[in-house]
């Protein structure tokens, strides 16, 4: 009798598990699918408030353009109209270099036409009042106008010099933090975030310690969400910022999207390239320190120990010729 009724509970417990396994068997596929509508969800909330901001910006930038009609940018303005120049300021490469400088919307490629237009005839005329009305210059006068046209070029190519060494820092800037950003952005790719979840996440993130970047990724979340063009809103970037880390970067974002690679992956790839390649510039820097510091040496260091070392054998030799 004991050994039926223990028979009858094992089939029993038998069949309770069986029935228990049935069941969540059944109730997995809603429960992932609940779990997908709730990160489906999730995303249009995030791309909602991503318009939001997008909307935002344009209205923003709409008031700028409209404050552009008054004060010195009017001014100028009005001047580039009166001369029909305007074809200068929708030029492809001006608009690329200022980007790239971190200057966006018109009011500074206005300013930059106009002082490429004013400073060559201030810097040429300073100099020819300068030459002519000045009695201590005993110059031949084609001396004083080659002078002249020297400091107007070099008014021609003041806007361009601040340009580039904008752009020149703020490339130096971005690339520091690059790396960091890389990594971070890993983490957030492989934890299942979406590729605009990890670049707002991102961007969240490193606006403390590096704000520029922090900007231009928040700028690519924007037109991520905003953009039917994928491709076209990660070119941008690489435009922006004319880097050749930030430029492989997009390229394996687009070819994992084309080509259906997984995206950690081929991100985990790039992040330690740019380790290495940040690693390999370190090692360069100190390899030219030696070099570096020899001038300085010779010139602080050397007359010093020189002195400490001959300083007592010549105070000896001349208290001994006396």
């Amino acid at each position: 009798m004991t050994a039926l009724f223990d028979a009858q509970t094992l089939i029993l417990l038998l069949f309770s598990a069986l029935a228990f396994v049935t069941v969540i068997g059944l109730a997995l596929p809603f429960i992932a699918k609940d779990q997908v509508q709730e990160r489906i969800k999730l995303l249009s909330e995030r791309r909602e408030e991503l318009r939001r901001q997008m909307r935002a910006r344009l209205e923003q930038k709409k008031r700028s353009v409209r404050e552009l009609q008054t004060g010195r940018v009017g001014l100028m303005k009005a001047v580039i109209d009166k001369l029909n120049l305007n074809a200068m300021l929708e030029q492809p490469k001006l608009k690329q270099k200022l980007l790239q400088a971190g200057w966006r919307g018109q009011a500074p490629k206005i300013t930059f036409t106009f002082l490429r237009l004013a400073l060559p005839l201030v810097f040429g005329g300073a100099a020819l009042l300068l030459l002519f009305g000045s009695s201590k210059f005993e110059l031949p006068a084609l001396m004083k106008f080659l002078i002249a046209a020297a400091a107007a070029l070099f008014g021609y190519g003041l806007p361009n010099l601040m340009v580039s060494n904008a752009a020149a820092k703020r490339r130096q800037e971005l690339l520091s933090s690059f790396p960091d950003a890389l990594d971070l952005m890993v983490i957030c790719i492989e934890s299942g975030m979406s590729l605009e979840a990890a670049m707002a996440k991102v961007s969240e993130e490193m606006a403390a310690d590096a704000a520029v970047l922090s900007q231009e990724f928040g700028f690519v979340a924007a037109e991520l969400a905003y953009l039917g063009d994928r491709r076209k809103a990660l070119e941008n970037l690489s435009e922006r910022t004319g880097l050749p880390a930030v430029k492989s970067f997009v390229t394996a974002l687009v070819q994992a999207e084309k080509y259906g690679t997984p995206l950690g992956v081929s991100l985990r790839v790039v992040s330690q390239e740019n380790r290495d390649s940040r690693m390999a510039r370190a090692e360069e820097k100190a390899a030219s320190l030696p070099a570096k510091l020899t001038v300085p040496m010779m010139m602080f260091f050397l007359p010093v120990i020189f002195i400490v070392i001959l300083g007592p054998t010549i105070i000896q030799a001349m208290k001994s010729f006396e």
